[in-house]
């Protein structure tokens, strides 16, 4: 029997509450596509280049284009260390299940020989970084006018202290640091991403131990949680190319052009 003590979150929002997100596209202005994502204080940067000619040669697919996704925690980005700098193993591992996450719903068909470079930078880390900055890379592709069947949304949920959550924060990842009674074995960490329109799951891995019914309801929970967040991601890019339109419009219309 799990007696849970976790009766209110260290933050104060509900079990099934997102942290405040904020999104931008084409925030970068010599990148093909870009986008920022902010979930509470975790903030990522994507940018986007290409499709383009693939080197070495011997890489290149002759059917087909390449996705190649770079994760990047910057040194100052951590909420606990200081990140050492350069390519590690937790980044090379968060770069390889984001290009998978990602390579699901693109059409890279028309590009053979081709390669497109997805580079995702975190400045601000609290918790959820990879989930934040597929969000953000699945916007900049979008920005970039890759041929997508739909964006990709990310959420971590997880188990703080027997009580299944969404979005955990650093607290909550490391709860045993800040409730006395908590163990790790108390602590579970999912992050999850989801094909909006179809509920496919293109990531899902975990840290900790969850029994499966609380892993069932972690996931069922991250179902909703990711619509909110495809909401998000889709208002940020209507934004971006209204108010491009709006700019254009605006520049054809202007009195005297052509005189």
């Amino acid at each position: 029997m799990i007696i849970m003590v976790y009766s209110k979150r260290i933050d104060g929002r509900g079990f099934d509450e997102l942290r405040p997100i904020e999104a931008k596209a084409g925030v970068i202005k010599k990148a093909d596509g870009s986008a920022y994502f902010k979930m509470g204080k975790t903030i990522a940067y994507a940018a986007v280049y290409g499709p383009r000619e693939l080197y070495p040669k011997f890489k290149q697919d002759p059917k087909r284009g390449i996705l190649r996704v770079n994760y990047n925690m910057m040194p100052f980005s951590g909420a606990g260390d200081r990140v050492r700098p350069g390519p590690n193993r937790r980044s090379k591992e968060i770069s390889s299940v984001s290009e998978k996450a990602l390579s699901c719903v693109l059409n890279l068909d028309d590009f053979p020989n081709a390669v497109v470079d997805v580079f995702i930078e975190l400045t601000q880390t609290d918790a959820g970084s990879r989930c934040c900055g597929i969000n953000a890379a699945a916007m900049a592709l979008a920005d970039a006018g890759i041929a997508m069947r739909d964006l990709v949304s990310a959420v971590a949920v997880g188990q703080a202290d027997g009580r299944v959550v969404v979005d955990l924060n650093y607290e909550e990842e490391h709860l045993p640091e800040f409730v006395e009674h908590v163990d790790s074995h108390d602590v579970a960490d999912i992050p999850v991403a989801i094909i909006p329109s179809t509920g496919e799951i293109s990531l899902l891995q975990m840290d900790g131990i969850i029994s499966k019914e609380a892993l069932l309801e972690g996931l069922a929970k991250a179902q909703v949680a990711v619509q909110e967040v495809a909401r998000i991601q889709r208002e940020a890019l209507r934004q971006k190319f209204h108010v491009e339109n709006s700019e254009e419009n605006g520049q054809e219309n202007r009195p005297g052009d052509g005189e």
